[in-house]
């Protein structure tokens, strides 16, 4: 809905106000990256232990240990995908997407490093390739893997469209969740989160500044791969949207599967990593 005219008029200033300096809210300078040149040695002679096909318009869940990696492949054609994190251990402890937006910006890539909810906030796992980081940002202001939107889902789908629809990316992860897990859906549903919207191209526009969608560039063999620095629980959804060039929320688009590959590298090429503890902030004194 577009943004209606103002009803109050400009200051005398007001150009003054809005010529204030933009301020980086959450500075990273200060954070330590990820070792790259270690995770990509042990990626180099990892060997595939699991793999998952993800059906199309349904979710998958894999376990995924601390020091492997989750290679994500589009295999079939233009697919774009939603992915949840759980600490495997403690599924209270899950993917932060507003964090992780906060600390890195809109879109992420290799380097960048996926963030757990408080209290915990710390990597739960790192992007150590990805086959799409030569896209960057578009004409259009549109970038790939983004932390910006939420996920589809039945709920928006029925308050915008008036329908029901039972495979959108949240009902999919669900259900996954709670095939996993043992969990009844209806204590499952709560712990599905926000997303990584993986291989999916989105920005928002210049006029209104709405979250839009575009045709995603993915190909059959493009790939992000993480590196899980805790035990991870990984959920990923095919979402009903295809490449998500036109829709989602439908069985209109043309949708394909996706691939989950599990790889476990030889430990003596990760000597030295340790997986993050939890953050070291004392709730005691403030809480």
């Amino acid at each position: 809905m577009p943004r209606p005219p103002s009803a109050v008029p400009e200051p005398e200033d007001a150009d003054q106000r809005r010529a204030a300096r933009p301020v980086v809210a959450y500075p990273d300078d200060a954070l330590a990256g990820p070792d790259l040149a270690l995770y990509g040695a042990a990626l180099a002679s990892a060997e595939t232990v699991e793999v998952v096909t993800v059906p199309p318009r349904e979710a998958r869940c894999v376990r995924v240990p601390a020091g492997s990696f989750l290679r994500m492949v589009s295999v079939e054609g233009p697919q774009v995908g939603d992915l949840n994190l759980w600490n495997a251990g403690r599924l209270e402890e899950r993917f932060f997407s507003g964090k992780t937006r906060a600390l890195h910006g809109t879109h992420v890539t290799r380097g960048h490093r996926l963030w757990s909810v408080l209290p915990w906030l710390r990597p739960m796992a790192t992007i150590v390739a990805d086959d799409l980081e030569w896209y960057g940002f578009d004409a259009d202001g549109a970038g790939v893997h983004d932390v910006i939107g939420t996920r589809c889902d039945p709920y928006t789908n029925r308050l915008l469209a008036g329908s029901d629809y039972h495979h959108c990316c949240h009902s999919n992860l669900v259900r996954a969740l709670a095939e996993a897990t043992g969990l009844a859906p209806e204590a499952a549903e709560p712990l599905v989160h926000d997303v990584l919207n993986v291989f999916m191209c989105t920005g928002f526009t210049r006029d209104t500044h709405q979250y839009f969608m575009k045709a995603s560039p993915v190909r059959p063999g493009d790939a992000l791969t993480l590196f899980a620095e805790i035990d991870l629980l990984a959920g990923l959804s095919a979402c009903p949207g295809g490449d998500c060039s036109a829709s989602h929320s439908s069985d209109a688009a043309a949708c394909f599967p996706l691939r989950m590959e599990v790889l476990r590298p030889d430990p003596a090429t990760l000597e030295g990593w340790e997986s993050p503890a939890p953050s070291a902030y004392d709730r005691s004194h403030g809480l």
